[in-house]
Formats: C-alpha cells, structure tokens, sequence
C-alpha cells in the first residue's frame, strides 16, 4: 500500500490536471506510439510555440481527471500510451498540429479530443484541425465587410471622373 505522502502527491497531481482540463479551450489525446525522439522533440516545440501544453499522463490518472473535470466519456479512450495536448486560449491549435504529425508518422493517432464542454471522436478532431484559426477567419470576415466598400468607393470615383471630364473640356474651348 502506497504511503499517504505519495498518495497525497498523486491526487494533487489528478486535481491540477483536472483544473487545466476545466478552463481549457479545447484538448486532443493522441496516441504516441513509435514517434522518434527526434519527431517528438519538434512536436513538443510546435505545440509549446502554439501555447498548447502536451505531456504523458498515466491513464488513471487521466481517467480521474477528465471524470473530476466533467469529460467522463474521455474513459474509454484510454487505453495504451497516450498524450493529452491542453490549450487554455486556441480551440483548433492542438488538433492542428497534431493532425499535422498524425498525418506523417504512421503511428502517431488522434484518439478523441474535447472543445466547449463536449468530447469528440477523432473523425471530428480531424474536422477541428481544418477549420482556419481565428485570426484567419477574422481576416476573410474584415475583407467581405471591406469589399462592398471598396466597390462603392470605385463606383463614385468613377462618376465623378465621368461627370468631370465635359466640365473641364468646355472651360478648355472657351
């Protein structure tokens, strides 16, 4: 039997994921299988340059915390070696990155994944991971309000040539 120290640390460790998993955005469990050291070190690096935090957790642990957190049916996903990547701001970042190693290593599968309250399976994650991220979203919603503006202002500019040109050549012949 464990010691109550150990024990102590353990749900302290299950309550602080727990948390992370309560105010994240979104989260994506991966199946890490047979990645290299050297493909798991540049993924780390993206996720972290994303703001995303990705660690190995033991799947008790895990299935306590996503219980405690609200994500019940993460459950029955854990099986095997896995990965949680948590992001606290950007719903898409995770499952992007992820889906974007998933796609060159063979072995490295999305599991499930959660955003707004609500776990997906990995057929949405995949859908996550190609929805554009909000900045670019942003920018196509800035250029559609623009783009009727900027036909406008052509338009006027237009007449306004139009409706200068005879002025300026009667002022010319007299």
């Amino acid at each position: 039997m464990p010691s109550a120290k150990i024990l102590a640390q353990k749900q302290a460790a299950t309550d602080a994921l727990a948390e992370k998993l309560k105010s994240a955005a979104a989260g994506v469990l991966v199946n890490y299988t047979g990645i290299t050291v050297e493909d798991d070190t540049a993924l780390r690096k993206a996720l972290r340059e994303a703001g995303v935090d990705y660690h190995v957790y033991k799947n008790t642990m895990t299935s306590r915390a996503c219980e405690a957190a609200g994500y019940g049916e993460m459950k029955q996903y854990l099986n095997g070696m896995n990965a949680f990547a948590v992001s606290q701001s950007d719903p898409v970042a995770p499952a992007k990155i992820l889906k974007e190693y998933a796609d060159k290593l063979e072995t490295f599968n999305l599991i499930a994944g959660f955003v707004d309250g609500v776990v997906i399976n990995a057929k949405q994650v995949e859908e996550l991971a190609s929805t554009p991220s909000k900045e670019e979203l942003l920018g196509r919603l800035l250029g559609s309000l623009q783009a009727p503006l900027y036909s406008l202002a052509r338009v006027l500019s237009a007449v306004t040539e139009k409706d200068e040109s005879p002025a300026a050549e009667e002022a010319a012949a007299e």
